[in-house]
């Protein structure tokens, strides 16, 4: 924030403003400081905020909206982890399917329990369950 403040960059300030705010809130609401992955997933929520403006701006032909907000991502993302490869995290789930010992995808759920936790923030369970989901398919 205070690099932001310096260089006099108006749009990392105000985007910096904007998930510190949600932060502060979100410890307000628990009553207690928020731990790194708790977060991580509160400006995870804010990229995923920012998709749906861009979305949103191009049904409405606003692209300078979109634009805005996909500055606004890149900004943000340069405070995530880096994300998982596909291989990666297909990995990942073929290691937590062996420890779980899922055959079929009625024990999906089961994988997908143990395999959450360990994204730590580097994707999102929805690309998870469709590599999980090929996997046992």
């Amino acid at each position: 924030m205070r690099e932001a403040l310096r260089a006099g960059d108006d749009q990392r300030k105000s985007t910096l403003r904007m998930v510190l705010a949600s932060i502060k809130l979100a410890e307000v609401n628990k009553g207690a400081e928020l731990d790194d992955g708790e977060v991580l997933a509160i400006v995870q929520k804010e990229v995923k905020s920012r998709q749906e403006s861009i979305a949103d701006a191009e049904r409405a032909a606003r692209p300078e909206l979109a634009a805005e907000a996909q500055s606004e991502i890149a900004i943000l993302e340069t405070y995530l982890p880096k994300p998982f490869t596909e291989a990666e995290l297909e990995n990942l789930a073929r290691q937590v399917i062996a420890e779980v010992g899922a055959n079929s995808a009625r024990e999906m759920g089961l994988v997908m329990k143990a395999l959450v936790p360990r994204l730590e923030g580097r994707a999102t369970g929805s690309q998870a369950s469709q590599i999980v989901r090929r996997l046992l398919g």
